[in-house]
């Protein structure tokens, strides 16, 4: 550990730039992984049951061993108990849900763009929420990333099929659920750190979706997958879960959070890049430039909210 925080400290802005880099990377390509377990015969609240079963354990150990060296760590009250319970049904499990049930139905690539307009989402919320209305270089920014949207959906209709506007729509509620989890989450996330968290959401989100299987089919369908799909499902749990969390939050560390975001629009390009690599899905100049209009849309958004104090955020 020394050896490492010593690393660490000798270029912080270079470990910082990797880390933010690799973990934008790394959540990207969930859905690429999700895509090739879909080839074989798997639904999608199986797929995310097996995800979330993986990944608990190594969120739980993180847990454990934070908690044993936080010695002075946060005293929980029960609203805060409450809270996390909203936030890990709202962030992983209904978001994640609704996503893996979307991504039946449309490319990676698209599906990626969708959650990338989340920040419009959380605005939105917000402007409710305090009775606002957003301002003018808002409703643009957002009515940017929109329009870019549209145009790759409406180019996807022709090449990938008709179930193209359900996908999109799941995959919508999906980014109104991610929202929604992050302005919850917000407070708790600052007070209380982000494993404690993320590792009682997730033990929430392992409840619900073991309990939905239960309702529809016999619990023995999650055993009895076949190898691939735990394969594609243990990759999905670590390497597009859990070591981007942690790359993410390491980085916030080094670099402070909004470069972080700044950097993490690297996500929907490596996904659209893995997405016509791996799964041969179609990238035209439509596909192009409308990624460019969604990117474009969500920078502005993000980059004015931190310059203008006095914005809605």
């Amino acid at each position: 550990m020394s050896r490492t925080r010593a690393l660490l400290e000798r270029s912080p802005t270079a470990w910082g730039v990797g880390l933010a880099l690799l973990g934008a990377i790394f959540f990207s390509g969930k859905a690429i992984v999700v895509k090739l377990a879909y080839a074989y015969p798997v639904d999608a609240s199986t797929l995310l049951a097996m995800r979330m079963l993986l990944s608990l354990p190594l969120f739980l150990g993180a847990l454990i061993f934070t908690v044993l060296r936080e010695k002075n760590a946060v005293k929980m009250t029960a609203k805060d108990y409450g809270l996390i319970a909203v936030a890990g049904l709202l962030g992983y499990y209904l978001a994640s849900l609704f996503d893996f049930m979307g991504l039946q139905y449309i490319t990676a690539g698209l599906e990626r763009l969708i959650l990338f307009t989340y920040p419009s989402i959380v605005l939105l919320i917000a402007c409710i929420i305090k009775h606002q209305w957003p301002q003018p270089w808002q409703l643009m920014c957002m009515a940017l990333s929109y329009v870019g949207l549209a145009v790759v959906y409406g180019h996807e209709t022709v090449l990938v099929g008709d179930n193209t506007a359900l996908g999109v729509v799941l995959v919508f509620v999906s980014a109104i659920c991610y929202a929604s989890y992050l302005i919850v989450g917000e407070r708790l996330l600052k007070r209380l750190g982000t494993i404690r968290v993320t590792a009682m959401a997730t033990l929430i989100s392992a409840a619900a979706i073991l309990i939905q299987i239960n309702i529809q089919q016999p619990l023995s369908i999650i055993v009895e997958q076949p190898l691939p799909v735990w394969g594609w499902s243990l990759v999905n749990a670590v390497f597009c879960t859990f070591v981007p969390v942690f790359a993410v939050m390491t980085a916030i560390s080094l670099i402070g959070a909004p470069r972080v975001s700044q950097l993490g629009m690297i996500g929907p390009i490596a996904t659209i890049a893995l997405g016509t690599w791996i799964l041969e899905e179609p990238f035209t100049v439509w596909h192009a430039a409308g990624t460019a209009l969604v990117i474009a849309g969500v920078a502005l958004l993000s980059m004015k909210k931190e310059a203008k104090e006095g914005a809605i955020t």
